[in-house]
């Protein structure tokens, strides 16, 4: 651990060893990708930027350019923007990097120690390799879900919403943002910030369409969600890798065809809110970076639409509580997060066994698994620990 945890020098730079595994994995992920041809995703991602501009459908099917839809909102036709106008190789490549930048640098803002940092980077490495690998737009979603806590953290209210914002308006998983208001200082600040960037945001795509279009492709946007939502929850949604999630996992291993979500989602939901009334623990960063934490957690494996590579969000939020962790048993601890290392970051690569892959994790979503149990703790954290007191287990 102390040399993945040390520093490489390259020429004049010393830099440490888990930046530099982020970067080369990264490269290396993107490279395999782009030569075997397999950059579907990203094909998506600039085919939202083509149709804006061409008003067409976001959300219908184009088999002569990609094979499935389109899930994100109008807004991602000019997050894509720049990567689109360039050949799809560079393209794709620095779509990856830009990605894994963002995050990185997101991780580094944090209000923690540098060898904490590092150590979320390592603890997330592998999930953000299977993103990668998969050309998606998870690894910067996750950055700006960070980055809009940090801000608030900072007093920034402003560019605090717009992260909020940008990640509500590109993929549903964003609204986690919102909840950071209990924590503002300046909530008037942020109710407005919130409703200027909402405007302006909202408004951005008609640049290069026209107000029509993206007013409609906002509602069909909703429709596809809608469908999406019911095709994942369907009996054919383990040949889709789809709804990795605790409801998943509970619908599948139990053999429960329409279980209605709402037995899970409503406990979860009133575990995740009551903690807000606890004002008095407020004041301490780490009860606020728990809740972060349990933020991240929560909207992977409370959503249906939840699929391997969405676990980066999951997992960073994870690593993230880990190193946080001063009054927990260090056994304790290291148990869980190899728990998830084990059965929610490896089994999704070739280092798992193909045979319990296949017949076990995916069929019965046991990815979600260890995330859960981490996510119960946190919630446990939440509503009973003192966290003024540094030393105190959980």
């Amino acid at each position: 651990m102390k040399l993945l945890l040390s520093n490489i020098t390259i020429g004049k730079w010393r830099i440490p060893v888990p930046v530099f595994l982020w970067f080369l994995l990264t490269a290396l992920a993107a490279i395999a990708e782009i030569a075997r041809g397999e950059i579907n995703n990203y094909k998506i991602y600039t085919g939202v930027f083509e149709h804006t501009i061409k008003q067409l459908n976001l959300y219908s099917e184009y088999p002569a350019e990609y094979f499935d839809t389109n899930h994100y909102g109008p807004l991602f036709s000019i997050v894509i923007a720049p990567f689109a106008w360039m050949p799809a190789a560079i393209g794709c490549f620095l779509w990856c990097i830009v990605n894994a930048v963002i995050l990185l640098y997101a991780i580094r803002q944090l209000s923690l120690t540098p060898k904490q940092r590092n150590l979320i980077l390592l603890i997330a490495l592998v999930e953000m390799m299977t993103a990668i690998h998969n050309v998606q737009f998870n690894v910067m979603l996750t950055g700006w879900m960070l980055l809009s806590f940090v801000l608030v953290e900072e007093e920034n209210d402003f560019w605090a919403a717009f992260f909020i914002v940008m990640g509500l308006l590109t993929k549903i998983y964003g609204v986690a943002g919102i909840a950071f208001f209990c924590f503002s200082k300046h909530k008037v600040k942020f109710v407005l910030s919130f409703a200027f960037w909402l405007v302006v945001l909202v408004c951005l795509p008609m640049v290069i369409s026209s107000p029509a279009f993206v007013i409609q492709s906002y509602q069909d946007w909703y429709q596809s969600l809608v469908e999406k939502n019911e095709q994942n929850t369907s009996t054919i949604a383990p040949k889709l890798a789809q709804d990795i999630s605790v409801m998943g996992m509970i619908s599948r291993s139990f053999s429960i065809n329409e279980m209605n979500n709402l037995f899970v989602l409503a406990p979860a939901a009133l575990l995740h809110a009551l903690p807000f009334l606890r004002f008095k623990q407020y004041k301490h960063v780490a009860f606020r970076i728990t809740f972060l934490c349990m933020a991240l957690v929560s909207v992977v494996i409370f959503s249906s639409s939840a699929e391997s590579p969405t676990f980066v969000i999951a997992v960073t939020g994870i690593a993230t509580w880990y190193v946080i962790q001063d009054g927990m048993k260090p056994a304790l601890k290291n148990a869980l997060v190899f728990f998830v290392l084990l059965l929610t970051c490896l089994s999704a690569t070739d280092l798992f066994p193909a045979y319990v892959r296949n017949h076990y994790i995916r069929p019965y979503s046991l990815k979600a698994l260890p995330c859960f149990v981490v996510w119960c703790v946190m919630a446990w954290q939440m509503l009973f620990k003192d966290f003024g007191r540094r030393n105190e287990a959980v």
